[in-house]
């Protein structure tokens, strides 16, 4: 039998990253079968087309990627290219999309969040240009989801995902691939790794945090194998199914032994850490943590010392979250800055209508035109690349930086699992009151505009509304509030904290002391704690 009859599941909406659920969610019977048909239905079908598959290795990987290959097959797909192992990090399955002129793909990862039999999974649909879904298709895949009575599958046995080659499914070819290999030539085509090499071979110690999660393989041949760094250089470099027991979300609340090593007297020269599915980064230096804001504008500002970029960045983007630094940077290039909603498929139109070549997240996300995701790797060989051209540390190259630029303080707060009802109240509260804000002080902050933010995609004229509330403070001062898109329980409020200082005195503070009149401004207009019963967030990045 091929088709099966079944019946809708609520909730089934996709997010900014596809569809997150708990695991044992995804378990039930037809739960996964029908997001999965759902998906080819809305995508026009996949007779005939060819879909790279691969995960991050988190439980339940394994049989859901055995579901889809047997659910291709009956959907008429004539290949489907797999990981070996259903493995693939999220930027390699992008590449593999767009190198191997796939019609699309389907990741299997909920990122950065936990995993085992009781976290998380999550399955997302990329596109032909190797990028997430627009918004346009995943509510048509949540539409179909809501009317699907049917769905396809082979009913075969599994196929075998750890043998390299090709193997036949129905009237479907399956082709193994290794995970690793094109994504790292990639990398050596963007690099010097020659230069690499040599920074290695003086003596320059790094350690790479893989948390247990996806990169590690990747990490392994590209610093230890092809670089030369010292064995051991990367850590937690196995892939778990509960990342061995760690949250893979490289920020210093969860990447806390890295943090510690390199806060320490012992610490090596460079420090990095990528997450679940590979397309998150952190980057510390020696004493020296580096925002996910400021490496994206630091980055921006050295690109052209990487052979990739040495012609110049077309432009940069960054989500409205993230802090006005990277602005400053493309102002001086005389090049363009878009701002744009979190979630990548912004980025991705943006960069295939040509006008970016470097985008940013204020969530641990940087990447650039190679691919059509955030890449954790590709960011941390920037900086590699950045260190050993410039001949400095990170701590030097943030110091110039900033007397170049100036700082823009920044860090976000995340309140997370609070009851939604609660969360959407204290939201709409704030709705019902931005029009009346302007003009009025708050903790000494005077605001000087206030909205919504609602976004016009400049290449295909979509509107995005309600992607964020912004409370602008005369200065340059600001903060914005949003629900994140990518949790699986409750809702998350990301509270996003921002001080512009111009210099050349106060680039040195601490942030959360530079950001305190602000914090305590949005708690007087917002009201977090008295309305939550949380007195600190969650996670503080």
């Amino acid at each position: 039998m091929t088709t099966f009859p079944t019946r809708p599941f609520d909730g089934q909406k996709p997010g900014t990253s596809g569809l997150r659920k708990k695991t044992p969610v995804f378990m039930q019977l037809n739960y996964l079968e029908n997001f999965v048909q759902a998906t080819f239905d809305a995508i026009g079908g996949v007779a005939g087309k060819v879909l790279v598959l691969g995960g991050d290795g988190r439980y339940f990987g394994a049989e859901a990627a055995q579901v889809i290959v047997k659910m291709a097959a009956a959907n008429g797909a004539a290949r489907v290219i797999v990981g070996q192992g259903a493995w693939l990090s999220t930027p390699a399955a992008s590449n593999l999309i767009r190198t191997r002129g796939a019609d699309g793909g389907i990741i299997l990862s909920a990122s950065h969040n936990p995993g085992g039999p009781e976290e998380d999974f999550g399955v997302k649909y990329n596109m032909a240009n190797g990028g997430p879904a627009p918004e346009a298709v995943t509510e048509a895949i949540f539409a179909r989801t809501k009317e699907i009575t049917a769905f396809h599958k082979l009913e075969a046995p599994d196929v075998n995902l750890e043998a390299i080659g090709e193997s036949a499914l129905g009237g479907m070819v399956v082709e193994v691939v290794d995970p690793v290999e094109a994504y790292a030539d990639m990398m050596e085509e963007i690099f010097d790794f020659k230069a690499l090499r040599g920074l290695f071979h003086e003596g320059f110690t790094m350690r790479m945090d893989s948390m247990c999660a996806i990169t590690g393989p990747y990490a392994v041949e590209i610093f230890e194998n092809r670089l030369g760094a010292a064995k051991g250089t990367v850590v937690h470099e196995q892939p778990l199914p509960d990342f061995g027991g760690m949250h893979p979300d490289p920020n210093p609340t969860w990447a806390h032994e890295l943090m510690a090593e390199m806060m320490g007297d012992a610490a090596p020269d460079f420090g990095a850490a990528s997450d679940g599915d590979g397309d998150r980064n952190m980057i510390v230096g020696r004493g020296v943590y580096v925002s996910p804001s400021d490496s994206l504008a630091v980055i921006a500002a050295n690109a052209h010392l990487v052979p990739g970029y040495a012609g110049g960045l077309k432009g940069v983007a960054r989500s409205m979250p993230t802090s006005a630094a990277v602005d400053r940077v493309a102002a001086a290039l005389g090049i363009d800055c878009y701002e744009t909603p979190t979630g990548w498929k912004f980025f991705g139109n943006l960069m295939d209508a040509g006008r970016v070549s470097l985008c940013g997240e204020e969530s641990f996300g940087t990447g650039s035109d190679h691919v059509r995701e955030k890449d954790g790797l590709w960011a941390v060989l920037m900086w590699l690349n950045i260190i050993a051209a410039r001949g400095q540390g990170v701590g030097e190259i943030m110091a110039d930086h900033f007397a170049r630029f100036g700082r823009n303080y920044y860090s976000r707060h995340d309140y997370e699992a609070l009851p939604v009802d609660e969360a959407n109240a204290m939201l709409g509260d704030l709705r019902d009151r931005l029009e009346g804000l302007k003009g009025k002080s708050f903790q000494g902050l005077v605001v000087e505009s206030s909205d919504e933010f609602c976004y016009t995609d400049p290449v295909d004229g979509s509107v995005s509304a309600h992607q964020g509330f912004r409370i602008l403070f005369e200065g340059g001062s600001r903060v914005v509030l949003r629900l994140s898109g990518t949790g699986t329980e409750g809702a998350t409020l990301r509270v996003y904290l921002e001080r512009y200082v111009a210099g050349p005195e106060g680039l040195d503070e601490d942030p959360q002391a530079a950001l305190a009149p602000i914090i305590r401004a949005t708690e007087e207009i917002v009201g977090i704690a008295a309305r939550t019963g949380r007195e600190e967030p969650n996670v503080i990045t």
